[in-house]
């Protein structure tokens, strides 16, 4: 199976925000920039079309314009709970340290882990593969797509779990990857 990862387009966030879950706004031109990109790449517009129904992802899922989109929110980013849209600053050294010492179980703001993340993105891989799809894009958020390439390799949940989490990403907004068995 063949997998096109996209990172949503940049959202309208103040920088140096925790926004995980928070379903925050793109700008209508950069939706309109990253969709005229992909297109110039050739992309394949056929493809089956699966999203994180958050707005950053699901407005340019609808802006590609393919039949075959489907919403799935074991897609969206991981949910920071009390921790969302405050600054890191504002977060505190002790919380995101007790976090950094227990990367797999430990529920930052009272929100998911990554485990509990990895879970979601294993049973959306694990059915898509089931259904014997040749190819399927993907437009989701940068831990989302950590996750995918994790569990790709073949990584047992907590390993890809860990691997994700210890990864920094180099994935830029509207940036694609292609993971291939």
């Amino acid at each position: 199976m063949r997998l096109l990862l996209v990172r949503h387009p940049r959202p309208e966030v103040a920088p140096g925000l925790c926004y995980g879950s928070s379903d925050v706004a793109v700008p209508e031109q950069e939706v309109i920039k990253v969709r005229d990109t992909l297109a110039a790449m050739g992309l394949p517009g056929a493809l089956p079309l699966y999203a994180s129904p958050l707005k950053r992802c699901a407005g340019l899922a609808r802006a590609l314009g393919t039949p075959t989109l489907q919403f799935d929110a074991r897609l969206a980013e991981m949910d920071f709970g009390a921790w969302e849209l405050r600054s890191w600053e504002a977060i505190g050294r002790r919380e995101v340290d007790a976090w950094a010492d227990d990367l797999l179980h430990y529920r930052p703001g009272g929100g998911e882990s990554v485990l509990d993340v990895a879970r979601r993105v294993a049973a959306f891989l694990g059915e898509l593969r089931a259904a014997g799809q040749p190819e399927a894009l993907i437009v989701c958020h940068a831990g989302t797509i950590r996750l995918l390439c994790a569990l790709y390799q073949g990584l047992s949940l907590e390993a890809a779990a860990l691997e994700a989490a210890r990864t920094p990403h180099h994935i830029a907004y509207g940036g694609m990857l292609a993971l291939k068995d």
